[in-house]
């Protein structure tokens, strides 16, 4: 079975060490990024993120995010 759920990254349930990343992260910065997944998704194949890639993008490939979105990755990490 097959099932797609379209949601709002931002209120996405990370779980594990992408809960502590995406938590640094503000909501635009969350949109910002939801934007640049879809822009990788090849419609015409139907090749979507599932929710394990996308937590497991989160949880360690949280360096690459944030070059993706132009924040520095030290600064980010020291946020609260």
């Amino acid at each position: 079975m097959t099932m797609t759920i379209e949601k709002k990254l931002r209120d996405f349930h990370f779980w594990s060490g992408a809960a502590v990343n995406a938590a640094k992260l503000t909501f635009e910065e969350l949109d910002r990024l939801e934007e640049i997944l879809e822009e990788q998704v090849d419609w015409d194949k139907e090749e979507l993120w599932s929710t394990t890639e996308i937590n497991d993008t989160m949880q360690f490939n949280f360096e690459i995010i944030c070059k993706w979105l132009d924040l520095n990755y030290e600064e980010v990490m020291a946020r609260k």
